[in-house]
């Protein structure tokens, strides 16, 4: 049978004492893509217009990090803890080399993937996301995440799109794409969302050396990015291409946070040609 981002059952792997939850679907044979979800969100936040269009030529696989949503354990408070986790997974599903994805604090996740999983990761696609060290003075974060919302879901318009009015109705087409699925994932619990707060305050703490890093990240990159976040400033997308030794950045108009989620085939044709070459 083939499955699909609405239609893939929920699955289970054993890594390291964690029940970790994933799906997969797509075309199987070649390189795997693993996706690293942002703040809070679970394997029920991606944009099936994204995960289906790279499923037409590969298989992609959703997960729930340790402690996440339908995942056992607790989220530990650091993205190198995290990415550690994230890479039992993967060898717990036997896979000698992926591919991956990571957007907002899931970039997080996704570089420290590529820095101890070595030639395990073959390629690596950042969203929305930056380094660590990285000087958020001019996040909005806070503010958005602190607003008041109806209906709720609409917290995610002001992460994800500009307001302006071609952003926010690709906007309210991703959440329309996004709620489809019936069998879906738990909102994640009060301690993982305590857990990633954490993790980025740590990640996000000065250092004179921080960049130091992203030299030991050898594999090609691709970095998308939107011409304005409001959530992690577009500028460290720049910052990040600059100081990877293999990296490309794209950066679409009139978007944000989620710039992948308002240009979705554009992004897929786009990752398709990084992942294919």
């Amino acid at each position: 049978m083939t499955y699909t981002h609405d239609t893939a059952p929920t699955r289970y792997v054993e890594a390291e004492g964690i029940r970790f939850a994933y799906r997969r679907f797509g075309k199987p044979g070649g390189v795997p893509i693993v996706f690293n979800q942002h703040y809070t969100g679970t394997m029920d936040y991606w944009d099936p217009a994204v995960t289906d269009g790279l499923a037409a030529t590969r298989e992609v696989i959703l997960f729930d990090n340790a402690g996440v949503s339908s995942s056992s354990g607790e989220t530990p408070a650091s993205f190198q803890a995290m990415g550690a986790n994230a890479i039992a997974f993967i060898r717990a599903l036997g896979l000698g080399q992926v591919d991956v994805l990571g957007i907002s604090i899931g970039g997080f996740v996704a570089q420290e993937i590529a820095l101890q999983g070595g030639s395990l990761v073959r390629k690596v696609i950042l969203v929305g996301t930056g380094h660590r060290g990285n000087d958020m003075t001019a996040s909005r974060s806070n503010a958005i995440f602190s607003a008041t919302y109806d209906p709720p879901e609409h917290l995610w318009l002001a992460v994800h799109f500009k307001p302006t009015e071609t952003s926010q109705r690709a906007g309210l087409a991703f959440l329309e794409r996004k709620w489809r699925r019936k069998d879906r994932d738990p909102e994640v619990s009060a301690q993982t969302v305590a857990a990633q707060g954490e993790a980025i305050g740590k990640w996000i703490t000065p250092d004179g050396n921080a960049l130091d890093y992203l030299k030991s990240i050898t594999q090609p990159v691709l970095i998308v990015q939107g011409s304005d976040d409001v959530i992690i400033p577009t500028a460290h997308s720049l910052t990040l291409q600059q100081n990877l030794p293999d990296a490309q950045l794209i950066i679409y108009p009139d978007s944000g946070h989620g710039s992948i989620y308002q240009y979705p085939e554009l992004f897929v044709a786009e990752a398709v040609l990084f992942l294919d070459k």
